[in-house]
């Protein structure tokens, strides 16, 4: 779904009338509901309506589902919208889905690897790098680290902190002596 853009996932039903428990991967989470018809990863389309915050979430309605366990059915589907629906960002945000596939380069200009995944854990995001033939590493990602991102070319910059990479020696630059 390359032109579509995850916006949350079924955590599971809420309640005993069909409503689903969601979790909102929106930088306002309440918007969820805001973006059009919701696709997910079955291939079911479906108009979602917020109902109410709730612990961890939102108590949500989707359309055409009315009972509890048709709900519980759908516990780990991830909600899809169109690209066309979200609005542009600023020169220097990026939504997760332009960044997972980009090939990343070292300040020197030497192939490092592919993007394969972007990580939100509260304290700021992390770039999944997997270089060829090597460990996958975790960057985060800030203009120091990823000073370069062309979407246009499909090419990220990488100046990663010494020591992070495989390879990389802390040491290697200090005159400890045995």
């Amino acid at each position: 779904m390359k032109d579509h853009v995850c916006l949350g996932a079924v955590m599971g039903s809420y309640g005993v009338r069909g409503e689903c428990r969601v979790k909102s991967f929106c930088s306002d989470p309440s918007a969820i509901g805001d973006y059009g018809p919701l696709t997910l990863d079955n291939g079911t389309t479906s108009k979602l309506t917020v109902i109410r915050p709730i612990k961890g979430g939102y108590a949500v309605r989707l359309s055409g589902i009315s009972q509890k366990e048709a709900a519980d059915a759908l516990k780990g589907q991830r909600l899809w919208a169109h690209r066309d629906a979200l609005p542009e960002l600023p020169d220097d945000e990026y939504y997760y889905s332009d960044l997972i596939g980009l090939t990343a380069f070292d300040t020197g200009g030497v192939e490092m690897g592919k993007i394969h995944a972007v990580h939100d854990h509260g304290a700021g995001d992390l770039l999944e790098l997997r270089p060829k033939g090597g460990a996958t590493v975790l960057l985060p990602f800030t203009r120091a680290v990823a000073p370069t991102v062309d979407l246009a070319s499909g090419r990220i910059v990488l100046d990663p902190p010494k020591g992070l990479m495989p390879g990389d020696d802390e040491d290697a630059d200090s005159d400890t002596t045995d």
